[in-house]
């Protein structure tokens, strides 16, 4: 699918946050998320004040309120979208619209039924023409979301479905987004949805050529626990292996749950210096992991129960026509993402560490061979290691929870 040319840059791995509440507007504050890492905003509304702060500071908001917004909910909203906004209100917002630099994309709705999507389909369409400098954002359930229990005219399920792969085969057959978004929240669904989920966006991804987007957790469901750095790099780097190029991070200011990354007041919770440490290191491999496109994910070595369930294949040792014996250190797992250059020839491998998502003090091992006549090199997410190689096989190893880019181009 031919990709939109809007105001987001889209050669970039693209970081966002969601929820800006008001008392989280100020230049400081504005300038302390860029700071963090962050390219864009979502669930923040078309404010002069925050627009002109996120302009200043080189950041981009896709905007609330410029069209009628939309939001499944548990379900009982589904089938209603086309009666509560026909074509012809979002003409009619585009009509008062007045642009701001700031804007690089307008809200479409969240987390929709697939017995809506027909009308999204027109909807994005529509407004794509109407605003055509800017990306059309709608986010999708994520897979533990209710699915339709009796006929396909029950409407009280939230995807619509009877099954969450065939609510994301409709959305590639209706919406001609050239992207598409879902929210995963692992520490709320666990760990085998989300390898469940990734499997299956990213094989609708690469058969239809969109862009991988997705929403992960920084904060908790849960108001005693404050999810680790190691926490959000299982996310950040697993969803990487699977061919995700834009991230972002629920939330910044009170949306829902608890422990977002700015208190009630404001202020920098514990979470801000988190985020921002793995932010940085998701930037350190930016520039050579989006000279690369995703072909495929898999999992290596030990098949602990999450990875057993999720449908993706995991072997003991990995191996394709380029790369031979890819193998973890005893006991350890690894999620393969194999990559091939975007321009020009070359290979690549993204490798993250899955022993645990709760890290752990040992850094993880990874040895494999390439073929001859390759030039290899490694990429850390953290800190650097040695790439070795003895007769062939090389060996380096990887920070708990962090990733590795192999890359093998031609000499």
């Amino acid at each position: 699918m031919a990709q939109r040319k809007t105001r987001f840059d889209r050669s970039r791995l693209n970081i966002g946050t969601y929820c800006i509440a008001e008392y989280a507007r100020e230049d400081r504050h504005v300038r302390e998320m860029k700071e963090c890492g962050i390219d864009f905003l979502t669930a923040a509304p078309k404010d002069k004040k925050l627009l002109d702060n996120c302009e200043k500071y080189g950041i981009g908001v896709v905007a609330t309120g410029v069209i009628p917004g939309w939001w499944g909910g548990d379900g009982e909203n589904a089938g209603k979208f086309a009666d509560a906004v026909p074509l012809e209100k979002v003409k009619e917002a585009a009509d008062k619209y007045e642009d701001h630099p700031a804007v690089w994309g307008i809200d479409a709705g969240d987390e929709p039924s697939a017995l809506d999507y027909a009308h999204y389909g027109k909807l994005i369409s529509y407004a794509e023409t109407l605003f055509p400098d800017k990306l059309i954002y709608l986010n999708l359930y994520p897979n533990y979301a209710s699915v339709a229990e009796n006929t396909e005219n029950q409407v009280y399920s939230q995807l619509g479905t009877a099954t969450y792969q065939e609510y994301i085969d409709k959305y590639v057959q209706l919406v001609h987004t050239d992207y598409i978004c879902l929210d995963n929240y692992e520490f709320a669904a666990g760990e085998l949805k989300l390898y469940d989920n990734l499997r299956i966006v990213a094989n609708a991804c690469r058969d239809s050529k969109r862009d991988f987007w997705i929403v992960l957790q920084v904060n908790s469901n849960n108001p005693d626990v404050w999810l680790t750095a190691d926490n959000l790099r299982h996310q950040a780097f697993s969803s990487m292996a699977f061919g995700a190029v834009s991230i972002n991070w629920a939330c910044w200011t009170a949306g829902w749950w608890h422990n977002q990354v700015l208190d009630k007041e404001g202020e920098k919770t514990e979470q801000y210096d988190k985020l921002k440490t793995v932010n940085m290191e998701i930037r350190k491999l930016e520039p050579v992991y989006m000279t690369y496109k995703n072909i495929s994910a898999h999992f290596a070595g030990k098949t602990k129960d999450a990875v057993a369930g999720s449908g993706v294949l995991c072997v003991p040792v990995w191996a394709n026509e380029i790369f031979a014996n890819v193998k973890p250190g005893d006991g350890e797992t690894l999620a393969v993402g194999y990559m091939n250059k975007r321009e020009g020839r070359g290979h690549a491998l993204f490798l993250a560490d899955v022993t645990d998502r709760d890290g752990g003090d040992k850094n993880r091992s990874v040895s494999f061979m390439v073929n001859p006549g390759y030039k290899v090199k490694a990429y850390h997410s953290g800190e650097e290691f040695e790439l070795k190689c003895e007769n062939g096989v090389y060996e380096t190893e990887i920070t708990p929870c962090g990733a590795v880019m192999i890359t093998a181009e031609k000499e």
